[in-house]
C-alpha cells in the first residue's frame, strides 16, 4: 500500500509539473510580430492591442519608414504578419520577388493627395513645372491617374493602374516628373513644385490631407490597406483575432476621430 501510495503521489507531481509547464508557455508564449509603417498603421495596431490581450494574443509592432522590409521580412519568416499596403502593391511584390504573400483582412483607404509648399492651387502650377511621383509601380500608376483626374495630364489607357511616365498622352503644362521613394517625398516637397504624397507620409510629416492637398482621392478609391500574411499562417487563430479587431467597430470609430477624413475604414 505504501508503494502504491508513492507510485500514485509521484504520478500527481508529475502531472502538477507538465500543468505548471503548460501555463507557462502559454503565459511566456511569444508575441505576434507585425511589421507596419508609423502613420496611421501603427497608432492604428496600439489600439487593438488591448483588445486582443482581453483575449490572450500579445503582440509586438515593429515599425519601418520604407514599403519594402515589411514584405521582405514577412517572407523570411521575421515577422508573422505586415499590415502597410495596397494590393497592387502587394501584387507588385510577389511578382518581382517570386514570394507568396497574401491578403487577410481590408482595414482602410488612404487617399493619395498632390501637395505643393509653392502653389495654393492646381491652376497656379506653373508650365515646366517639376512634379515628384512614388518611384514603386503601382504607386506611380496611381499618382498618374490622379494627375489626370485633377486635369493635369491624360494617359493612353486611362483604367490601366500601372502606367508610366511614359504612357502620358498630353501633358498641356509639359510637367517634368521625377520619381523618388514614396518615403522621401515629404521631405523634398519644399524644393519642388508639388509632389504625389500617400497619406500615411503625408500625416507622418504634419500635412493634413482634407486641408493641405490641392487634389485627393475619393472615397470610393479601390486602394485600401491590408493586413498581409503567408499561406503558412493565414489561418493561424491569432492572425484572425487581428484581422477581426483591425476591423471591429473601436477601431473604425478611433480612424474616424483620429484621422477626420485623412484615412476611411474599408466597407
Amino acid at each position: 500500500m505504501i508503494r502504491r501510495s508513492l507510485l500514485l503521489s509521484a504520478a500527481a507531481v508529475l502531472m502538477l509539473a507538465a500543468c505548471g509547464q503548460g501555463a507557462e508557455k502559454k503565459a511566456g508564449a511569444a508575441p505576434l510580430l507585425v511589421g507596419a509603417t508609423a502613420v496611421p498603421h501603427a497608432e492604428i495596431l496600439e489600439v487593438v492591442k488591448p483588445i486582443l490581450a482581453v483575449e490572450g494574443v500579445p503582440i509586438e509592432i515593429k515599425v519601418f519608414n520604407d514599403y519594402v522590409q515589411p514584405n521582405v521580412q514577412l517572407s523570411e519568416k521575421r515577422l508573422d504578419v505586415n499590415y502597410f499596403q495596397t494590393k497592387p502593391y502587394l501584387d507588385e511584390f510577389n511578382i518581382a520577388r517570386g514570394a507568396d504573400l497574401l491578403t487577410v483582412a481590408g482595414v482602410h483607404v488612404e487617399p493619395l493627395g498632390i501637395y505643393s509648399k509653392k502653389h495654393t492651387t492646381l491652376a497656379a502650377i506653373p508650365n515646366g513645372a517639376q512634379v515628384v511621383l512614388p518611384n514603386d509601380a503601382s504607386n506611380t500608376g496611381r499618382a498618374l491617374l490622379l494627375l489626370q483626374g485633377a486635369g493635369l495630364i491624360t494617359l493612353r489607357d486611362p483604367s490601366n493602374s500601372l502606367q508610366t511616365v511614359r504612357d502620358i498622352a498630353t501633358n498641356p503644362k509639359g510637367l517634368k516628373f521625377q520619381e523618388v521613394e514614396a518615403a522621401t517625398i515629404p521631405r523634398i516637397l519644399p524644393q519642388v513644385d508639388a509632389a504625389v504624397i500617400n497619406t500615411n507620409y503625408a500625416l507622418d510629416a504634419g500635412l493634413k490631407p482634407k486641408t493641405d492637398a490641392l487634389s485627393l482621392e475619393g472615397a470610393d478609391s479601390p486602394y485600401v490597406n491590408y493586413l498581409v500574411a503567408r499561406p503558412d499562417n493565414q489561418n493561424d487563430p491569432r492572425v484572425q483575432a487581428l484581422a477581426n479587431a483591425l476591423r471591429s467597430q473601436a477601431v473604425k470609430d478611433f480612424i474616424a476621430k483620429k484621422y477626420d477624413g485623412a484615412v476611411i475604414p474599408a466597407a
